[in-house]
């Protein structure tokens, strides 16, 4: 059933897997995916990170690929998308500083479309004031931000992922089998809604 328009917000430093495979699945399976940054436009790239998991305290940082961008961000309207997907990596850190980029996900949150947020994406869902009340997965590290935002955090396995309504998340791109499973879930039921509506 996919017909579904996606923006994908994401910006220099973003995880590598969780830019790049959501981006390719989600073209694979017949979805559209316009991937931007703000500052940047189509054709520019984003360098990515790679963040994986080697016994330390915490994740160790690599540098990734370049991800081309296909969509210039001060051209999109979120208004024209029917859903979200917000990578993790260093660059919501950064993209919740910009007003417009906070604007575009809440327009998300406010007309109820369907939203994939993966590792610290969190940090920008919760600097978006979204999470009131909500679950929502998180790398580890990003807990104390989904809690101090009035979200309630889902202690899962790194492999796993959790949707509460159309809000799809999980702690890390070693979930994406299950974080993308039920985001195209979430998307399709909104898309067989939408049909029976109309």
């Amino acid at each position: 059933m996919p017909a579904s328009k996606i923006l994908m917000i994401t910006g220099d430093f973003t995880e590598d897997y969780e830019t790049m495979v959501p981006f390719q699945t989600l073209l694979a399976c017949g979805y559209t995916v316009d991937a931007v940054c703000p500052g940047k436009k189509a054709g520019d790239t984003v360098a990515t990170a790679i963040h994986d998991f080697e016994g330390d305290q915490t994740y160790s940082e690599k540098r990734g690929h370049n991800f081309t961008l296909n969509a210039t961000f001060e051209s999109v309207r979120a208004e024209d998308y029917d859903a979200l997907v917000i990578p993790g990596g260093r660059a919501p850190e950064y993209l919740r500083l910009n007003a417009d980029v906070i604007k575009s996900v809440r327009h998300f949150f406010d007309a109820g479309k369907p939203v994939a947020a993966i590792c610290h994406g969190a940090q920008l869902l919760a600097a978006a004031g979204v999470l009131k009340g909500r679950t929502c997965s998180a790398y580890p590290a990003c807990r104390p931000e989904v809690e101090l935002a009035g979200g309630i955090y889902a202690d899962i396995s790194i492999t796993d992922a959790v949707a509460d309504g159309n809000l799809v998340t999980a702690p890390a791109w070693p979930a994406h089998p299950s974080w993308l499973r039920q985001f195209m879930a979430v998307l399709d039921a909104a898309a067989l809604l939408e049909t029976t509506a109309a």
